[in-house]
């Protein structure tokens, strides 16, 4: 009899700690769908990106980036866009950069300029996104311009607050050299 309820505890605790595990394994299959949601979103709202050529998936908050984007451009604001959103932990960028006809004529000076104009158009896209999914800043309100790395902020805010975010938030991102606050506080 002893063995009996010894072996029915010993069931008892294995089941248990497998429902547990199960359970567990369930939570982060969802978070990994909400944030595989998230970065298909804010691909497809990127106009500068074409999202049907990129595929994402999300393995314990590490996204994984496959596809193809015409531009090692593209590809860094597709990073940047993923990694900007909250439980993503890391991306790894496999995205194949496939190279126009057009791209490839163009010469070295006007790549430069067309590279100054791509990554201020790279830092808005990323500012403006980051703003949108944020739900303390009002980034329907904000407008954000760049010009040679340099953000301004134009619009309105309810509260210094969030224009301090907002700030914060321009100010963080990637190949920002400053930022030219231009906020009203308007309380409504």
């Amino acid at each position: 009899m002893k063995t009996f309820n010894k072996s029915i505890i010993a069931a008892l605790v294995l089941g248990t700690t497998a429902m547990g595990a199960q359970a567990n394994s369930w939570e982060n299959e969802s978070k990994d769908a909400w944030i595989d949601g998230k970065a298909e979103t804010v691909l497809l709202m990127n106009t500068n990106l074409n999202n049907f050529d990129i595929n994402t998936d999300v393995k314990n908050g590490k996204v994984v980036l496959t596809g193809k984007v015409n531009s090692e451009l593209d590809k860094e604001l597709a990073e940047e866009l993923v990694l900007s959103l909250d439980g993503v932990t890391d991306v790894d960028n496999s995205l194949t950069v496939v190279k126009s006809m057009d791209t490839e004529d163009k010469s070295n000076d006007m790549m430069d300029d067309d590279d100054n104009d791509l990554t201020d158009a790279k830092i808005t896209t990323v500012i403006t996104t980051r703003f949108l999914f944020d739900s303390e800043v009002g980034g329907t309100d904000i407008d954000v311009d760049t010009d040679n790395g340099v953000v301004t902020l134009n619009g309105s805010v309810e509260s210094e607050a969030e224009k301090q975010l907002a700030v914060k938030i321009a100010k963080n991102a990637e190949d920002v050299r400053d930022v030219v606050d231009k906020l009203a506080i308007v309380a409504e």
